[in-house]
């Protein structure tokens, strides 16, 4: 069965445009499957039944795989056996019967105006580090960008007189970003003053560079984001995406529409937008709970 894991991944990327994060994501959740088909000595798709796939996540639920991880073990071994269906590979599907494992959504965390104010100002200086710091979380809080899509994003997406940004997201779906006054002139700032004279030829695609001037990575600007965390006093665990988190709940708990948030998200389905009017429902209660006499 692993001889069919090649031709699914390829076939991800060709028919789904999967980033290659995903990409890795479905390689090691299925060759953990598959392995187990293997143990079970099963060599074609139509000789996997129901029954495999129910002892395989009973395995994982053992060894201590939390709901939601299994939930998107099961969707990643939907879609193999979808691909198999059809490439006609195989003609029975057998998971269409298991159900997937009962998930308590789990409310994005986020930080308060407070705290983003203090994690901004944690990048004070006048160090070219800090310009580029500074340039980089005004624009992720600006934004809602994905990680992923601040790092790869190249100086020419960039149009900083009207104040726009185009973003290539999940799927390799182009979207337009609004880019706000402040943050604006933050990344003016880092390519006047930075950029420009790490790069001065322009030969570097990436807008931000590292200090060594290299394209920034996700990796690197993970820890960027820890190190000013620390230094702000934001005690809040934090990571590049409690930021994109942020701007979606402070857009919406300022009355910004659910639509325009899901554009400037790059969410394909409404409903995954959905999950910050939760969190700002949240919000509201705990206030009302900590502030009201008979709260």
């Amino acid at each position: 069965m692993n001889r069919f894991l090649d031709l699914f991944l390829a076939w991800l990327v060709a028919e789904k445009g999967l980033s290659s994060n995903t990409r890795s994501a479905y390689a090691a959740d299925l060759g953990r499957y598959l392995d187990f088909l293997d143990s079970r000595q099963r060599t074609t798709p139509d000789s996997v039944p129901s029954s495999d796939i129910a002892d395989f996540l009973a395995k994982e639920r053992e060894r201590g795989l939390a709901p939601r991880s299994r939930a998107r073990l099961l969707s990643a071994i939907r879609m193999f056996h979808k691909f198999l269906l059809i490439e006609r590979y195989a003609t029975l599907n057998p998971v269409t019967i298991i159900e997937a494992p009962r998930t308590l959504k789990k409310l994005p965390s986020f930080l308060s105006a407070a705290e983003v104010e203090a994690l901004l100002a944690a990048t004070a200086g006048q160090r070219p580090e800090d310009i580029r710091d500074r340039a980089m979380l005004e624009l992720l809080y600006a934004t809602g960008l994905r990680v992923s899509e601040l790092v790869n994003l190249k100086k020419r997406e960039l149009n900083l007189e009207v104040g726009y940004l185009m973003t290539v997201g999940k799927g390799n779906k182009e979207r337009l970003v609004p880019v706000g006054e402040t943050a604006r002139l933050r990344v003016v700032d880092y390519i006047e003053r930075v950029r420009n004279r790490q790069d001065p030829d322009g030969q570097r695609e990436k807008l931000f560079l590292s200090r060594l001037g290299e394209a920034m990575t996700r990796q690197a600007f993970w820890n960027i984001i820890k190190k000013r965390a620390l230094l702000a006093g934001v005690r809040t665990s934090i990571s590049p995406h409690t930021l994109r988190h942020s701007f979606a709940t402070h857009l919406l708990g300022g009355g910004a529409d659910l639509r325009s948030v899901q554009m400037m998200l790059g969410h394909a389905d409404l409903s995954t937008t959905q999950i910050y009017t939760h969190v700002t429902q949240e919000r509201l209660k705990q206030l009302h709970r900590q502030l009201h006499p008979r709260g």
